[in-house]
């Protein structure tokens, strides 16, 4: 019995030092993740510079060993600190974490010429841990309820505005076609559409006729206002969403965070958040 409760017992701190960021321990653990992860982003940037990767190879591959065995260890004390290992695996995070931390590994089992390229790749996947830097945004939760409840405003809105790139795309084909000015199909034009309502304008395709310049002019105003439309339905969901006070606290069963201050029961899997 008092296996079981030790067990249960440095499990349950593991959590809270690991997933919770409420206590000193916490915190201290999220700093010195958080340093390591932005080295590791770092390191992979200033291991892209030829010059730079030749003078200091070794330096950058000890410390990739060095930053890759603690994200092992951290990968695996979450998988361990939780009742249900799968929750969190197959999460977004977790996803994520296996992401940041098998490159190296792989690249041990990818030896020989053939595999160099391979091996460029593979090692580019470690930019991924720059996604872990999310956990550490405490409004990223706030916004990404706001991003949900806005999907069916903006589906609408984005089907309007390829409705509207069809339409113009084929106009400015009926008058540009055939002048020389790269409005040589349907969808070339569609494209054009698309580059000018989005303000980008990348100059390889531009009319020639007086109307089609004041038919671009016009799409060239136009993109201004729709680009403002997007921006205006996910503030307008942030604004009006739940301002609740939330905390770190995460469910030990199913990981789930943001649970209310005076919660004792998991709002996504109705356990209690710790068990005691």
């Amino acid at each position: 019995m008092n296996n079981t409760t030790n067990k249960s017992n440095w499990k349950t701190k593991i959590h809270e030092i690991i997933y919770e960021a409420d206590t000193p321990a916490g915190k201290l653990f999220d700093v010195i993740l958080l340093i390591f992860i932005i080295a590791s982003i770092i390191l992979v940037m200033l291991e892209s510079v030829p010059s730079i990767n030749a003078e200091y190879e070794y330096f950058f591959h000890q410390a990739e060993w060095v930053i890759t065995i603690l994200f092992t260890v951290e990968y695996f004390a979450r998988i361990i600190s939780v009742k249900k290992p799968t929750e969190y695996i197959f999460s977004f995070y977790g996803i994520i974490d296996f992401l940041s931390t098998i490159p190296k590994y792989l690249a041990i089992f990818f030896v020989g010429t053939h595999a160099l390229v391979a091996l460029r790749a593979l090692r580019l996947l470690r930019v991924f841990r720059i996604l872990k830097l999310a956990r550490f945004i405490g409004e990223s939760n706030q916004l990404a309820k706001a991003l949900k409840a806005s999907k069916a405003k903006i589906g609408v809105f984005l089907f309007a505005v390829l409705i509207i790139s069809i339409i113009l795309g084929t106009v400015m084909y009926l008058i540009e076609g055939g002048k020389g000015s790269g409005f040589t199909s349907i969808p070339r034009s569609v494209y054009w559409a698309i580059v000018t309502l989005t303000t980008v304008g990348y100059g390889d395709i531009a009319p020639v006729t007086p109307l089609g310049q004041l038919i671009a002019a016009m799409i060239m105003i136009i993109g201004y206002g729709i680009i403002a439309i997007p921006t205006g339905i996910v503030t307008s969901e942030y604004v009006n969403s739940d301002k609740v006070h939330t905390n770190t606290q995460s469910c030990q069963f199913c990981s789930a965070e943001g649970h209310h201050d005076n919660a004792e029961f998991c709002y996504e899997c109705g356990h209690k958040i710790h068990d005691e």
